[in-house]
């Protein structure tokens, strides 16, 4: 554990310092381990490669599945006292919204989760695909693909599934696309009755799951154990091999999803990564996948982002993001504005593996 300076300090360090914000408890805690190892594989190439700023990366890792005030006060501690010079991190929206206030025009912020959109916060820069980008094009592959009109909505009962069901509405309005019922489930729970009913009565062909690492495993059990995977296919949005692994070969039939990286993918930039990944933690490693991959990611924008303003300051880095760019395991990704643009695929379950099936951004 490294020591915490005195409060108040914002001396130079000789390593530049950032906050790992990813879950270690809660039902997403099941993404914590794929989460540090890529981000570790992250600071291994950025110190081989000189460091940011010609100094060496430290990570501190901080459980993004406390309390909501206990991360706050975290985060706004090591900002305060100098131990971090920016916060990167895979977590929920909800943790966001608490991490934003202590950030703002005070260190760069990189929130790697795919999300619901909307984010304008002073400093902030998301890695991870928004509805328009993952959702939307799935719905009009598997309309297109296997004519899938009619959708129920499966979510956890928080900021990210609510504001993504509400803007998944917004744009079926637009098409032939209907949603025809949704059902919120608490974090962490497991009375899923009430859903799979609405499911079995409503005429919906598809089911959309908003759900969160080990409860959309558990629902994915409970799905198959009522026989509905037999005549409904599901479209889940924070899914990686590990819900899989969790979940059984049992509970994927009929499961699709839509991310920017699959360790699958066959791709140069995609085989390279994951065989630097086995060499560095080995067979036994946490399961390679996007919500893991996503810090890597984090951590080469943070870099890039560093570079190219020779600045910590989130004031200079902004005036200077236009354009950056950086290779990776997506391939090559861009700032605009305070996203990235990048590729993304749908794939389905095989068993516990994804298969690509197509790129919804060509």
């Amino acid at each position: 554990m490294i020591p915490l300076p005195p409060s108040g300090f914002r001396g130079r360090r000789d390593t530049v310092d950032i906050a790992l914000v990813v879950p270690q408890s809660g039902p997403a805690g099941l993404f914590g381990p794929s989460c540090e190892a890529c981000a570790t594989l992250a600071v291994d190439d950025i110190n081989t490669a000189g460091g940011i700023l010609d100094r060496p990366v430290r990570i501190h890792v901080v459980d993004a599945g406390a309390p909501l005030p206990v991360l706050a006060a975290r985060i706004d501690r090591m900002i305060s006292t100098g131990l971090v010079d920016g916060v990167v991190g895979w977590h929920l929206s909800n943790a966001r919204k608490v991490i934003t206030p202590q950030t703002a025009g005070r260190v760069p912020y990189i929130y790697t989760t795919f999300y619901e959109g909307g984010e304008d916060s002073d400093g902030v820069y998301m890695v991870g695909e928004t509805p328009d980008q993952q959702l939307f094009p799935a719905l009009r592959w598997l309309r297109a693909q296997h004519g899938i009109r009619r959708w129920c909505v499966i979510g956890n009962d928080y900021v990210w599934p609510r504001e993504t069901a509400r803007a998944a509405a917004e744009f079926v309005a637009t098409t032939d696309i209907e949603i025809v019922g949704e059902s919120y489930v608490p974090l962490g729970g497991r009375n899923f009755r009430g859903a799979l009913d609405l499911i079995e009565r409503s005429p919906a062909q598809g089911v959309l799951v908003f759900m969160v690492g080990a409860d959309c495993a558990a629902f994915n059990q409970a799905f198959a154990r009522a026989g509905l995977d037999e005549h409904r296919l599901r479209l889940s949005m924070m899914i990686g091999e590990d819900v899989l692994y969790a979940g059984g070969p049992e509970s994927t039939h009929g499961l699709y999803t839509a991310s920017g990286y699959f360790e699958s993918l066959v791709s140069a930039e995609s085989m390279d990564f994951g065989a630097r990944y086995l060499r560095r933690f080995g067979a036994f490693a946490p399961a390679l996948n996007n919500i893991g991959e996503s810090c890597y990611e984090g951590l080469l924008l943070f870099a890039s982002l560093a570079e190219a303003a020779r600045s910590l300051d989130p004031r200079s880095i902004e005036s200077r993001s236009a354009g950056v760019s950086y290779g990776g395991p997506r391939g090559e990704v861009r700032v605009r504005g305070a996203h990235t643009t990048q590729p993304v695929y749908l794939a389905d379950a095989d068993a516990l593996d994804f298969t690509v099936l197509a790129e919804l951004t060509s």
